[in-house]
């Protein structure tokens, strides 16, 4: 079960419960007779509840602020436990998945004129009510449009590139005490790989079979490889996840 809200113009909050039943068989039906009550087994039920406030803000023409929050009473321990990068990572995925889409939309909206938004989107589905129900807002009580009140012109800039628009580093890295903390870690672990990889090969090419075992020779050799080959993986997955991971809708 679930509920949802908006607090024009940028405030959006949804919440689901989930119902759990448990049956306390501590109580026995002897005692229950006795008490006078029904040949029942007591329940006591409890709900786990989670919310997600959404807040996004215009700042200027082709640009806005996302800041969400998202909240439970279950399962609460797991944060103590795994950091918030690592959730980051997901929900990152998620609006890059909406991201370009919507700015693709904006510019089709423009094009067609605001006021006219249903012929640049199809929307069937019945989720697709609360964008429906948002345009109706805008278009009684902004003209269908932001109102910059002259600080800025309606006019979109142009489209940057892919990289520039989805880029993660400038627009949640840097803002983010968990993302950046990571971040730094592991540039310096990929460091840390390479050097142990050159320093191996040296070692290994700089000592004579005499002096080491070949079986020796041949742990370094195989670290030497292990650790390059972890740290061209670890550059790939700092790029992908903190800079720029593109998103292909036709393959998902």
């Amino acid at each position: 079960m679930g509920s949802s809200q908006f607090f024009a113009p940028c405030v959006y909050c949804t919440s689901f419960s989930i119902p759990s039943k448990k049956i306390n068989s501590n109580r026995q039906d002897s005692g229950a007779l006795l008490s006078g009550e029904n040949n029942a087994v007591a329940r006591n039920t409890s709900q786990k509840k989670a919310m997600l406030i959404f807040m996004c803000i215009p700042v200027g023409p082709g640009k806005s602020r996302l800041i969400f929050v998202s909240l439970r009473n279950f399962a609460v321990s797991i944060d103590r436990i795994i950091p918030r990068w690592i959730f980051h990572l997901g929900q990152n995925l998620i609006l890059d998945s909406d991201l370009y889409l919507l700015h693709v939309e904006e510019r089709k909206i423009l094009d067609v004129g605001p006021s006219n938004w249903q012929k640049a989107c199809f929307v069937p589905t019945k989720s697709d009510a609360k964008v429906v129900a948002f345009r109706r807002w805008l278009n009684r009580y902004s003209d269908s449009q932001v109102d910059w009140r002259g600080k800025f012109s309606v006019i979109l800039p142009p489209s940057p590139s892919k990289e520039q628009l989805m880029d993660r580093y400038w627009s949640h890295v840097v803002n983010c005490s968990s993302c950046k903390v990571a971040y730094k870690g592991l540039n310096a672990l990929e460091v840390v790989l390479q050097v142990i990889s050159i320093a191996s090969l040296g070692i290994f090419a700089a000592t004579k079979q005499s002096f080491v075992s070949g079986a020796a020779r041949v742990l370094m050799l195989v670290m030497a490889i292990f650790c390059f080959a972890s740290s061209m993986w670890l550059s790939h997955f700092i790029y992908k996840n903190f800079h720029f991971h593109d998103y292909n809708h036709a393959l998902r």
